[in-house]
């Protein structure tokens, strides 16, 4: 690429930041490869030389004014920290954010084959993070919805009875109680909504013996096709695809593979993604214990009155930032906008609940 005008002090620095921004997003990929294997593996590798590509442009404008290896951006820095220590969907989800923001659309420097490339990694790395989300999709979603419910919860009963003006006493031990009764009853809810789905699910897959039929069907009548039509496939696309199935079945050697002849398997397995009951049941219990625990820390430390509030009050505050932050990551959104959006609903409805109480309380007294 020829330069336009002389490359200025400015030029000079904001290529040195890019092309060591271009050094630490490679190595982000290859340490994400690195505890990865197969295909994920190949992707993330295209991904870390597509980025020394980019390298590359940036020191042939330099030329011999690359002067010494500038550090990345700290999000870029702190994202090869995170994949070198965890390699976890969190990762993926943050790198996509970081391909989001690519400033090659508007800089006159870059070419348009790298500003395109920046939008490409970005929906490469966000199959990957689906991928990783489709996986802990089930647990995950028990644990946040676990956190959040023993936060907010135990958070609003112990304001709502503490402001009726009764002893810290009481309410410590309501408390303990809202934990335990909390954390039991969204443990058996979720072991119960989880098995329920997958059994609905397990009612909807092709039972495994049909597939060893398929060899004796009518080429003629070809029923296989109305199974097709049944899951949602158009009648002329059924027809093609159910002969192409049945002629891989006239030829094959050996049982039918059906990954690769499609046999009678749904196109997507859900299964993994709802989890398993006992996993959703311990995620949820574990998670609302933790949550609901707060609220209560202050009573357990001695602390009472309006000191124990607002002491239940940050520590609810700073874990609902917290959830919020990771369930904006993991989304590929903002995290501070989920986490300030976490925040006004959970304080939302404690605040509701410790107006009650007061309003209970002194209609008592």
């Amino acid at each position: 690429m020829e330069q336009k005008r002389p490359a200025t002090a400015r030029d000079i620095r904001r290529w040195r930041r890019y092309l060591a921004d271009e050094r630490a997003e490679a190595t982000v990929y290859r340490d994400l490869a690195g505890r990865r294997s197969g295909e994920e593996r190949e992707i993330l590798l295209a991904l870390a030389d597509a980025e020394g590509r980019h390298e590359q442009h940036w020191r042939h404008l330099l030329g011999d004014q690359v002067g010494a290896p500038h550090r990345g951006a700290i999000r870029t820095r702190f994202l090869g920290f995170l994949a070198r220590r965890f390699g976890s969907v969190f990762v993926l989800a943050l790198a996509q954010r970081a391909e989001a923001r690519s400033p090659y659309d508007a800089d006159a420097d870059a070419t348009d084959t790298m500003a395109a490339d920046e939008r490409i990694h970005e929906e490469v790395v966000r199959g990957l993070a689906a991928r990783g989300r489709q996986r802990l999709a089930g647990t995950f979603r028990a644990a946040v919805f676990g956190i959040n419910d023993g936060l907010v919860s135990n958070l609003a009963l112990v304001l709502g009875i503490g402001a009726t003006g009764v002893p810290a006493a009481t309410i410590l031990f309501t408390g303990i109680a809202g934990l335990l009764a909390g954390a039991l009853s969204m443990g058996a809810g979720e072991y119960v909504s989880v098995r329920s789905q997958r059994e609905l699910l397990e009612a909807s897959t092709p039972n495994p013996a049909s597939r060893n039929v398929l060899a004796h069907l009518d080429l003629a009548a070809n029923e296989l096709t109305l199974v097709y039509r049944a899951q949602g496939m158009p009648p002329e696309k059924a027809e093609i695809h159910a002969r192409e199935v049945l002629r891989t079945v006239a030829i094959a050697t050996g049982p039918v593979d059906v990954k690769k002849t499609g046999g009678l398997a749904p196109a997507v397995d859900e299964h993994e993604a709802i989890g398993t009951g006992i996993g959703a049941a311990t995620s949820s219990f574990c998670f609302f214990a933790s949550g609901a625990i707060l609220p209560v820390l202050p009573y357990l430390f001695g602390l009472d009155g309006i000191t124990a509030v607002i002491a239940a009050a940050v520590l609810v505050g700073l874990a609902l930032l917290a959830t919020g932050a990771i369930v904006g990551l993991l989304s590929g959104g903002p995290p501070w906008r989920r986490a300030i959006r976490q925040l006004i609903i959970g304080f939302g409805a404690a605040g509701v609940t410790y107006l009650l109480g007061l309003l209970f309380g002194t209609s008592i007294a």
